[in-house]
């Protein structure tokens, strides 16, 4: 069975990564011959090393990578084809698919929201070509389409946090020395209200060293604590683009990790550490009700007063920025919050993931 791929990377690094992670799942994992379409191989690079931009078409980690290009080159269609979140395919693509009827699914952007359940699954006829496209909503419940996980992650992640070996080492591959102090990655969108972050650790006094990504994020948070004098313990260290599995490695190494969009945060949660999502910011405050709705799932099994704390830093992080009070109360409930972190993600993970869900569906129609 062949199943082909099609993603627009129109988020830096978000759509990519999933779409990666699930090639790779399906192909290693189901034994299924997959072709992953992307329209911006430069930029895939830095997120699959292996990769060379220059070629048309190549294969890695047992998937073939295709340069998705205009003029679409002329192919057969797969017997499954995924078109992630509403990247609209070739139409030479599609005219294609017209005459072998394949598996059409429209891969969804993730959600807590309770809708997703009811949507998920449905199915709707293109009014010029008949084609029938499924629409399968990735979801945090059992009726939704799940979440990607690859099937020894936990596994793996438990043997690094329960090292102290591998984590030194992946430490110094960094040229870090957390120095007993808190460790924060962060990972953000350009409007998070990151001034506020940094005063806030630095009036508290505890120690902290804060991770940030090479970029204009870094820079700006070096830039601010250039220009703070005295004394403080406050440490920001950059990270040159890491790999996603040393990324995942800085997730399991972390004390609280900051994420963003979907696939750091699945990833974050994944980790089993404290976390604080960053939604992609949406017209109408629609990104705040995507928050409320997975902050009632994630702390739906907390203690009432753990809850309070963990809602309120995400809702300060994605509204008016920390102040030192609420710095200090974070830091307060984090070990509370890192016992909750790792039963939700054990619970999550007794569900199927996505790439098996999304298997069992499509074998349904052969």
């Amino acid at each position: 069975m062949r199943w082909d791929i099609f993603c627009r990377i129109v988020d830096n690094y978000g759509d990519i990564g999933v779409c990666w992670r699930l090639a790779k799942q399906l192909a290693q994992a189901h034994g299924i011959q997959v072709r992953l379409w992307i329209d911006q191989p430069g930029i895939a690079a830095k997120l699959v090393p292996e990769l060379d931009p220059a070629l048309p078409a190549q294969t890695v980690s047992g998937v073939e990578i295709c340069h998705w290009t205009l003029p679409f080159p002329q192919t057969a269609a797969a017997d499954v084809v995924i078109e992630a979140f509403g990247c609209d395919l070739p139409p030479a693509y599609l005219h294609a698919m017209q005459a072998s009827r394949p598996v059409w699914i429209n891969l969804e952007y993730l959600s807590a929201e309770r809708w997703v359940d009811d949507f998920h699954a449905r199915a709707s006829t293109h009014p010029q070509l008949g084609l029938t496209k499924h629409f399968f909503f990735p979801g945090f419940t059992p009726a939704s389409g799940g979440l990607l996980r690859e099937t020894n992650l936990l596994a793996e992640r438990t043997r690094f946090q329960q090292s102290h070996a591998l984590q030194a080492a992946f430490w110094e591959s960094l040229g870090i020395m957390p120095q007993h102090a808190y460790t924060i990655s962060l990972f953000c969108y350009p409007h998070a209200p990151l001034d506020s972050l940094l005063d806030a650790m630095m009036q508290v006094g505890q120690p902290v060293l804060c991770i940030i990504p090479n970029g204009p994020i870094a820079e700006h948070a070096m830039a601010w604590l250039r220009s703070r004098k005295g004394q403080h313990k406050l440490r920001v260290a950059t990270v040159p683009f890491l790999s996603q599995e040393r990324y995942d490695h800085l997730l399991w190494a972390c004390d609280l990790n900051f994420v963003r969009g979907e696939d750091s945060w699945i990833r974050a949660l994944w980790a089993g550490k404290p976390l604080i999502w960053q939604p992609y910011l949406q017209e109408g405050d629609a990104h705040l009700a995507k928050l409320e709705a997975f902050l009632q799932h994630y702390c739906q099994d907390s203690p009432p007063d753990l809850s309070i704390h963990i809602m309120a830093a995400h809702r300060a992080w994605n509204r008016n920025g920390f102040t030192p009070s609420a710095w200090q109360a974070l830091l307060a409930a984090l070990p509370g919050w890192h016992k909750q972190s790792q039963a939700y993600a054990r619970k999550q993970a007794e569900e199927s993931d996505l790439a098996a869900k999304l298997v069992i569906y499509c074998r349904k129609f052969f």
